[in-house]
């Protein structure tokens, strides 16, 4: 029987792959984009359903996830792949656009379609980045980074808070069904970093690129694994791989060990949402 996966942030790069690999297995593929025409544009190649969200507005993920309670009765996976680094900007909500985009907004999502997800016996799949390990070091009563804003020091924040998320959900709803894992999908050539200041922009936009990054086919065969695998034998709930998909990473971030950093982040974040 065909899956029902959710993916966010499916219009490009390593969304839209996974979406034509899992297409292309059977699998019913519902496209979730924030630019119209690409979002269509894969929708209409793949014959799936689609849906538009701009992840800088949390009422767009509120509607987003309204529109999916009454579409699908059932998701078997909610690959929240949405995200990015951008420049210095608040939002709408007064949040940091990257701490928003790649953390608020899909916990947000994850947060209302819990019950169906649960229900669903559903798989849970966050796209980190081993920046999480490279530059993440979270304030908890900083999370915006209001105190000493970088490009770098906010990305790796969100992708760690990622992580986090992922064990916490799995903490919390894994012994009700639910399966949550994290995962690093290689460093893509994409147009990442594009409207930064970090350095990143130069591996990504330069000559050197051709070198150094895989295919977003490439990346998004990891999401692709994640997607069809079964929790338990494939991948452990709970945990964060990088690209070999062997096994969880032996180095991580300290920060990822926290349990009560978890805690603080889940609740943290649910007392900035209001729910």
């Amino acid at each position: 029987m065909p899956q029902t996966i959710v993916i966010t942030g499916a219009n490009s790069g390593i969304g839209a792959a996974a979406a034509r690999q899992l297409a292309a297995r059977g699998e019913r593929v519902v496209i979730v984009g924030r630019n119209r025409e690409q979002t269509a544009a894969i929708a209409g190649e793949l014959g799936a359903p689609y849906h538009l969200a701009d992840f800088t507005s949390l009422d767009q993920v509120r509607g987003l996830a309204d529109d999916l309670l009454a579409a699908y009765p059932r998701i078997d996976v909610l690959a929240n792949n949405a995200g990015g680094i951008f420049a210095e900007e608040t939002t709408a909500d007064g949040v940091d656009k990257t701490f928003q985009v790649n953390h608020l907004a899909p916990f947000l999502l994850t947060h209302r379609l819990l019950d169906r997800l649960v229900t669903s016996q559903a798989k849970v799949i966050q796209t980190s980045s081993i920046g999480a390990k490279i530059f993440g070091k979270i304030d908890i009563d900083d999370l915006n980074n209001r105190r000493k804003w970088k490009p770098n020091k906010a990305y790796g924040d969100a992708k760690l808070e990622n992580i986090l998320f992922t064990r916490e959900l799995h903490r919390r709803y894994h012994a009700q069904g639910l399966s949550a894992v994290a995962f690093h999908p290689g460093n893509v050539a994409t147009n990442f970093a594009s409207s930064t200041s970090s350095l990143m922009r130069l591996i990504y936009h330069t000559p050197l690129a051709r070198l150094i990054l895989i295919t977003p086919e490439e990346g998004g065969a990891h999401l692709t694994w994640l997607a069809e695998g079964t929790p338990g034998k494939t991948w452990q709930s709970g945990e964060y791989y990088e690209d070999d998909k062997l096994a969880p990473p032996k180095k991580l971030n300290p920060q990822v060990h926290d349990a009560e950093l978890a805690k603080a982040l889940w609740e943290r974040s649910e007392q900035m949402l209001g729910v």
